[in-house]
């Protein structure tokens, strides 16, 4: 935890507009990113954002000043993503008519690869994809990403584990990895309930 986190949240909590502006500017891209990763939709992200942030600062006093902030509001935008995601199928899609009309250039390999990757990251259980995408796209520490997740370090390296044996299993089974001669396919780590 930082001073400079604490005395922000004084001055949000005193409702001075250059401190909410502050705070907003300082998280706003990594929330949003993230819930650009976790949710596959740039619209539905945009809407997430927004009322992760109306949450924030509508549970600002019970943030610990003892806790760091930047875990904080990433569990409150995993949680906001969450939510979205089990209520998605209730609501209508909104069609991407761009994506649908407009051709993009033609894929070389490295851009099938990366596709692939975005797939097969897509395909993940949310906890895993969650880990994946703060791990190793927003560059966040294993101890921030357990605060975040509320679960403790050796869960998120698992599931981080996890994550990465799925993807390489999907790649190698789309064939865009090379599968190690005389060894089996990757296998998935079987559940055993909650770690």
């Amino acid at each position: 935890m930082s001073a400079d986190d604490a005395t922000l949240v004084r001055r949000c909590l005193r409702g001075e507009a250059g401190a909410i502006q502050q705070l907003v500017d300082r998280f706003q891209a990594e929330v949003f990113g993230l819930c650009v990763r976790l949710l596959n939709h740039r619209h539905d992200a945009e809407d997430v954002t927004q009322e992760v942030f109306l949450r924030v600062f509508r549970s600002l006093k019970g943030w610990d000043p003892t806790r760091a902030l930047k875990p904080w509001i990433a569990g409150i935008a995993i949680n906001r993503c969450r939510t979205w995601l089990s209520q998605r199928g209730k609501r209508p899609e909104l069609v991407d008519y761009l994506q649908d009309t407009v051709p993009g250039p033609s894929p070389d390999d490295s851009t099938e690869l990366l596709q692939e990757i975005q797939a097969a990251l897509a395909e993940l259980r949310l906890e895993y994809r969650t880990v994946f995408v703060l791990f190793h796209e927003q560059g966040q520490p294993y101890e921030d990403i357990a605060q975040a997740l509320d679960r403790p370090v050796g869960t998120i390296k698992t599931w981080l584990h996890r994550a990465r044996l799925e993807i390489l299993d999907r790649l190698k089974q789309r064939g865009m990895v090379p599968a190690e001669e005389g060894a089996p396919a990757t296998k998935s780590v079987p559940e055993t309930g909650r770690t």
